[in-house]
């Protein structure tokens, strides 16, 4: 068991770690424009959930950024290469973020999807290329693991402060203004992660050991195009040896719950007659206690469990926030929404923390920002895809069982497969005490 740790409140109020905080809501603030709160503008106007399932796949970009990740690692940014190689990608990634933002609130709902969607792709591609470099230098800054645990709660809390207004402050802000204002505001919004950028000092030792290996092997030479993508991938299964596959598996299927009902909770809310104003309220109250509450709560059980441990009691309390919402269909009250909408947010922010502690403490230095792309990217596949087919099953479901019904049969099933993951992380934790033994 781990020494309780000896942080302080003034430890969170260092600069790397302010900026850190900055760049969390940087990182959060897009993942939910072009997602859930997407499929709610897009519910607002009348498009079918079945469209709505099919257009959630702009998430996609976030499932395969470990194919450019090792440009990313080896290159630097045209035009801003100056800044560096961590934070010149960070600046045009966010600055893409943002003109994209801005350019769905041009095209809007009404001249047609097929451009609103290419738009929202665009920001989910750089949102993912923004995410590749922030995690590197999230791991790379790190004196210790000591610090690298206050950078990931930092970079938690501002994710999930982002989250939080790209899926409660909105919705106030679109019922006054409209939904098109609201993504021009939101664009304007990605100044935060601007300034953060400027703010961050670029990471000296993992810069050196990448300069070594560009030097010894040029990126566009074959030894260097060779090491910069598969280099990576070897050194992560030898490091890891013949569980790897084991713990991709694990990884890829732990958030299952989370990203399949996802785009179903919001046309759920329009469809049970829940204002703007009243989900808005809840998230911003109840649904922001809950995420705080989360995140301390996961790394407190990270630190105090070890994380397989944790993993394990994040893993439930996911499922149980899923299984909450089968409430809503049939009692939709302020208490009970605000009660479902604590559970699921709680639950999702402690299996977010122990999930990303355990992903940052896998990779090697030299090839970070590959090898957590891949990671990161290997959680999402599974519920990226799978996510696409919601709304066909709740309208399938509903051919048979009415709609109400359908929704409360979803995300009981979106709930249930989440067990998988946990039975594979206890194997995990299982054949690790083994070896250790």
């Amino acid at each position: 068991m781990s020494a309780p740790s000896k942080h302080s409140f003034s430890d969170y109020l260092q600069p790397r770690i302010l900026v850190m905080l900055a760049l969390g809501f940087s990182s959060g603030l897009p993942f939910l424009l072009v997602g859930n709160t997407f499929g709610y503008w897009l519910r607002d106007e009348g498009t079918s959930l079945a469209a709505i399932g099919f257009l959630s796949w702009v998430g996609l970009a976030y499932s395969f950024k470990f194919v450019w990740a090792p440009v990313i690692d080896r290159t630097a940014a045209p035009l801003v290469a100056k800044l560096g190689r961590r934070r010149g990608w960070m600046l045009l990634a966010q600055l893409i973020i943002a003109a994209g933002l801005i350019g769905m609130a041009i095209v809007g709902v009404h001249d047609g999807l097929v451009a609103l969607g290419a738009m929202a792709l665009v920001v989910a591609f750089a949102s993912a290329t923004q995410d590749i470099v922030i995690d590197a230098w999230r791991i790379e800054s790190a004196k210790d693991t000591e610090e690298l645990g206050l950078l990931t709660s930092a970079y938690t809390f501002g994710y999930r402060a982002a989250m939080l207004a790209s899926e409660a402050l909105i919705l106030l802000i679109a019922t006054r203004i409209g939904w098109n204002e609201s993504y021009l505001l939101y664009g304007a919004l990605m100044a935060i992660g601007v300034a953060a950028c400027w703010m961050a000092a670029e990471p000296v030792k993992a810069d050196q050991a990448i300069e070594r290996k560009v030097a010894d092997a040029p990126l566009w030479s074959g030894r260097g195009l060779y090491d910069a993508v598969a280099g990576p991938f070897i050194a992560f299964f030898k490091t890891h040896g013949a569980i790897a596959l084991l713990m991709l598996t694990a990884i890829s299927l732990f958030q299952l719950p989370n990203f399949v009902m996802g785009p179903m909770a919001n046309p759920l809310y329009h469809d049970i007659g829940l204002s703007k104003d009243v989900v808005g309220t809840v998230r911003g109250t109840f649904g922001l206690v809950a995420v705080f509450l989360g995140v301390a709560t996961g790394g407190y059980l990270a630190l105090r469990l070890g994380t397989m441990r944790a993993l394990f009691v994040g893993g439930s309390a996911q499922i149980l926030g899923t299984f909450a919402y089968a409430i809503l269909p049939y009692s939709h009250g302020p208490v009970v929404f605000a009660v479902v909408m604590a559970a699921d947010n709680f639950g999702i922010a402690v299996a977010g923390i122990t999930l990303v502690t355990y992903m940052s403490s896998l990779t090697n230095l030299g090839y970070t920002a590959t090898q957590y792309a891949l990671l990161s990217s290997t959680y999402t596949w599974a519920g990226k895809i799978l996510k696409g087919f919601s709304g066909l099953a709740v309208q399938a479901l509903a051919a048979d069982h009415g709609l109400m019904n359908a929704y409360a049969i979803f995300f009981v099933g979106a709930g249930l497969i989440g067990i998988p993951a946990i039975v594979l992380f206890m194997i995990l934790a299982r054949t690790k005490n083994i070896a250790a033994g």
